[in-house]
């Protein structure tokens, strides 16, 4: 494994567009208004929505990699390496949690799990395997936890249900979520939760094959042969994906399925391995200068992606919480009252609501670049 340079642009590039794209379908103006693509499958398949999460997940092992798997095969601490990220996972954690107490401090009934928890447990999860094993140790430590997960899910019977039932509030994962987090699970299901204790299993891979990819970007490889190798496995995973989806588990985003942990890390090389092509690996610099101008927002959305996503949960909680006396006496809540305007545009209610998002997410960028400006950089 060769030096890997401090940051790739594409890295940041790449992880701000997944930002961007995970506040948009976070904050539209309507929920029960969505254009189809900008809301989660309703169970089993997958919409653009479905990607977002994964994609974070790989992006996150890529920089894995090329930081501390990096400061490792450098001789760095690596206790020490792995008490920084235990602490960084623990603090994720934490904001998650906090999130999920506002705006009504509840201990008996806040949701524990969340997506920065799962992100926290990823990362506390894969720091061991990155430091300390080879790139042949982790795939078979993909291998093994993905039919691990299988077998979970489709051979243990469930009390009262039987084995292999992959129905809402009915499969293993749902069963131990309630034994250990009945109360503090989320609230529109109150049954199972989609960040839920078994399926971060399969999360847990989604991380450790971006682990896997970083390991290809730190390698002597020319930077065109990587493109090429990640491309030519993305292709791959999306076949292993879709044949799964068929004779093993379906695709399916809240279950976290083998297969749709496959499917989208094919996704993820082929988007990622893109973008790292125009602006890290093109050979042609006019094509990387250019590709760099389109960028340059995601880019700066990346350098502060959790803190955008964090701070923007907040914002949105706040605008449903805060209320605002109307003329007939009633109140409204401060979203609510900021989308009149534009719910009245005459140019339907899934596009209204979609221009709301776009606008929330114009107002986190403006925050973004702010930060990026004065050189403000949340490390957490």
């Amino acid at each position: 494994m060769r030096d890997a340079p401090v940051r790739l642009t594409s890295l940041d590039a790449f992880r701000g567009l997944t930002i961007a794209a995970m506040v948009l379908v976070n904050n539209p103006g309507d929920w029960g208004n969505l254009h189809p693509q900008l809301a989660h499958a309703k169970w089993h398949g997958w919409t653009f929505t479905d990607c977002i999460f994964p994609f974070f997940l790989f992006i996150g092992g890529v920089a894995m990699t090329l930081s501390l798997g990096r400061l490792a095969a450098a001789g760095a601490d690596k206790p020490r390496l792995l008490l920084k990220l235990a602490r960084r996972a623990a603090l994720i954690f934490l904001i998650g949690f906090l999130l999920n107490l506002i705006p009504h401090v509840d201990f008996e009934t806040v949701r524990i799990p969340g997506v920065l928890q799962r992100i926290a447990l990823c990362t506390l999860l894969a720091a061991p395997l990155v430091v300390y094993l080879g790139w042949r140790a982790q795939l078979a430590v993909v291998a093994a936890l993905l039919a691990l997960y299988s077998v979970l899910m489709l051979w243990v019977p469930v009390p009262g249900i039987g084995a292999g039932v992959l129905e809402p509030g009915k499969d293993f994962g749902a069963y131990i979520d309630r034994m250990v987090l009945d109360g503090h699970m989320w609230a529109q299901s109150k049954t199972w939760d989609p960040e839920g204790l078994i399926s971060t299993i399969p999360a847990l891979c989604s991380q450790l094959l971006g682990v896997l990819a970083g390991r290809v970007l730190a390698s002597s490889l020319p930077r065109t042969e990587q493109v090429t190798w990640m491309l030519f496995a993305g292709l791959v995973f999306l076949a292993l994906g879709s044949s799964l989806d068929a004779v093993l588990m379906p695709i399916n985003k809240s279950l976290w399925t083998v297969s749709y942990c496959l499917w989208m890390t094919g996704w993820a090389l082929l988007a990622f391995g893109c973008v790292y092509w125009l602006l890290d690996a093109n050979p042609y610099a006019i094509v990387r200068a250019r590709a760099a101008v389109w960028s340059k927002p995601f880019l700066i959305y990346g350098m502060n992606a959790l803190f955008i996503f964090a701070f923007s949960g907040f914002v949105a909680k706040m605008l449903g919480y805060i209320k605002l006396g109307q003329p007939d006496g009633s109140q409204l809540s401060l979203g609510r009252t900021l989308y009149a305007p534009l719910k009245a545009l005459p140019l339907g209610s899934a596009n209204t609501s979609l221009l709301y998002a776009i606008l929330f997410n114009a107002c986190m960028f403006a925050i973004a670049y702010g930060m990026w400006r004065k050189r403000w950089f949340v490390k957490v």
